[in-house]
């Protein structure tokens, strides 16, 4: 099932990217962070009580608007509501309760959605009392904490959890291959998705596919079953503030947690943006199988050189993507769309791939040869054996005498080797260093 959506939200200056940046930084197990993924980020992926969620921050998410506060607020919490599982309203103890936290209240009351009501900046026995107050929002106990020195963390997160118990879990069919089709607004996500399944496609079935509002549609191409993970109703009718268009990553990331492989859509005549960067980096963080999908390709004027030029910017602002394979298409004029379906099936079998301990032995035996590690403070590395441990992404442990020793670049070089061998086209690599008394225990 797809991880639990947790979304902050509140008035402006009540600590929201505190108590975000809090939760990252002391109390719970954030995914690791890999070289060259963007670091200005609105979402964290955290676990507490062996409970994995994705915490959204909104508190960069401030809506400009040329009517009252109240009413931008209003929206924030909407959107809020609409896209995530649980919710923390967070307030501030030291102003008490305001207009701005009974209209929110008010919003949340009617949600249909687990609120927790926290109430900050509450660091002393004094301010204790300051709390009750807020039972006059209607929205059950407060929690006192204190973000900026990670008071009343634990229980707060406590309660986080506890509400997950009430979010439908999803069961999808292992034999199929979840595909998300993702990337800002108006770059052609309907578009493609009418094209692929417009196209000598049995279609099985339409049915809700999440406790949300997308739609899975499932289809059948040379008898392998697929489905295609909707994220296109990302964008609201009404007109909407840039600002607001952030908000469209959170669905993205509900479907990548659901999806074996992402089509990364991307914009030929706009390039790659900040958004592309954080739903792309996401999908890299979470082990998925990518393939970067360049549309609108048929609006371009081109030479013999134009593709070359324009994967090779892909290959600047998506670094963390190197292993990304990069199809140019129209999904207008369904020019090469016709190749979605196979490219998809090829790098998830990339993903599922085994390698035998022997085999990956004997690449090890011959990096070294090749390249040995460079001794680090009078010490050598030394490489006992590699295994694989899993699939989906690939994993492999590798044995050491001193994880200290492995340098980063020694590693990459490594999972270099582990592609120029096996390919691995499409997926990440998590490639994991162990010493041997580790192992030993």
């Amino acid at each position: 099932m797809s991880k639990p959506i947790v979304a902050i939200v509140g008035r402006p200056n009540v600590g929201k990217s505190t108590l975000f940046n809090q939760i990252g930084k002391k109390r719970v197990s954030i995914v690791e962070d890999f070289p060259g993924v963007t670091r200005d980020r609105i979402y964290m992926d955290a676990e507490w009580l062996d409970k994995k969620f994705t915490m959204i921050d909104t508190g960069g998410i401030e809506l400009e608007s040329q009517d009252t506060i109240l009413s931008s607020i209003r929206v924030q919490a909407q959107l809020a509501i609409d896209e995530a599982d649980v919710i923390v309203f967070l307030t501030d103890g030291r102003a008490g309760v305001t207009n701005a936290d009974a209209e929110i209240a008010r919003i949340l009351r009617n949600a249909r959605k687990p609120v927790i009501l926290a109430v900050n900046k509450i660091d002393t026995q004094k301010q204790q009392m300051d709390v009750y107050e807020f039972y006059n929002l209607g929205l059950g106990d407060p929690i006192p904490i204190a973000a900026a020195n990670s008071l009343n963390m634990g229980d707060l997160l406590d309660k986080v959890v506890e509400s997950f118990s009430a979010i439908e879990a999803i069961v999808e069919d292992p034999d199929e291959i979840h595909i998300a089709v993702i990337g800002r607004p108006n770059v052609g996500k309907s578009s493609l998705v009418n094209a692929m399944l417009g196209q000598d496609r049995v279609i099985v079935s339409n049915v809700p596919g999440t406790t949300r509002d997308a739609i899975d549609t499932h289809f059948v191409k040379d008898n392998i079953k697929y489905t295609l993970i909707d994220t296109a109703g990302m964008r609201r009718k009404a007109k909407i503030d840039e600002p607001i268009e952030r908000y469209s990553v959170i669905r993205s990331l509900r479907a990548v947690d659901r999806s074996d492989v992402v089509l990364m859509l991307i914009s030929a005549p706009d390039g790659v943006t900040e958004q592309d960067k954080k739903i792309a980096g996401y999908a890299h963080e979470s082990g998925k199988g990518c393939v970067l999908v360049v549309n609108k390709w048929d609006l371009m004027e081109k030479d013999s050189k134009t593709p070359l030029r324009f994967t090779e910017d892909l290959r600047d602002e998506l670094g963390f993507l190197q292993y990304a394979p990069v199809i140019y298409i129209s999904a207008l004029t369904r020019q090469r769309v016709h190749r979605m379906p196979d490219l998809v099936k090829y790098v998830a079998e990339q993903q599922a791939m085994r390698i035998q301990t022997s085999v990956l032995n004997q690449l090890i035996m011959d990096a070294l040869s090749v390249n040995p590690p460079p001794a680090h403070k009078g010490k050598q590395l030394k490489i006992y054996f590699m295994t694989q441990a899993d699939v989906k992404p690939p994993k492999f442990i590798i044995f050491v005498n001193d994880p200290e020793l492995m340098h980063f670049s020694y590693l990459r070089f490594i999972e270099n080797k582990l592609r120029e061998s096996f390919g691995f086209e499409g997926t990440p690599l998590k490639l994991i260093v162990k010493g041997r008394k580790e192992d030993d225990e």
